[in-house]
């Protein structure tokens, strides 16, 4: 496949991927993909990851259900950061966070303190087997 060799990976066989939110644009996730993943990421049209913890692929939502339609998938200039756009769905949609929120992205520096400004939608709990 031609067009993953274009792609910068990292010495890892890694590359940075931001999930941002069809229609608000709202930066959902980070996380990376090796080349499989990316694959995967095309030929089933939802996100699939490497999870670093795992060490292994991870399809978005296998265990909450809260699956990212991928709707486009671009390169940034220097080919090294990719950025999906993605519908939101599952279960309860618009969680893309572990935590139960929208957005992994919940906490803000306000001075010298990070606090939270999204709210929990889903007690994780219930939300992972």
């Amino acid at each position: 496949m031609d067009w993953l060799d274009k792609v910068a990976w990292t010495a890892d066989g890694l590359v940075p991927v931001i999930a941002q939110e069809l229609g608000s644009k709202d930066v959902l996730m980070f996380a990376w993909m090796n080349r499989e993943a990316l694959a995967r990421t095309v030929e089933l049209g939802e996100a699939v990851y490497f999870s670093r913890s795992r060490a292994r692929l991870w399809h978005k939502g296998e265990e909450s259900g809260h699956v990212q339609k991928v709707h486009d998938i671009r390169l940034d200039c220097d080919e090294d950061v990719i950025l999906l756009t993605v519908e939101q769905r599952g279960h309860e949609p618009g969680i893309a966070c572990h935590t139960g929120r929208h957005s992994c992205f919940f906490q803000r520096l306000e001075g010298d303190e990070w606090h939270s400004v999204e709210p929990v939608l889903k007690d994780p709990k219930s939300i992972y087997r």
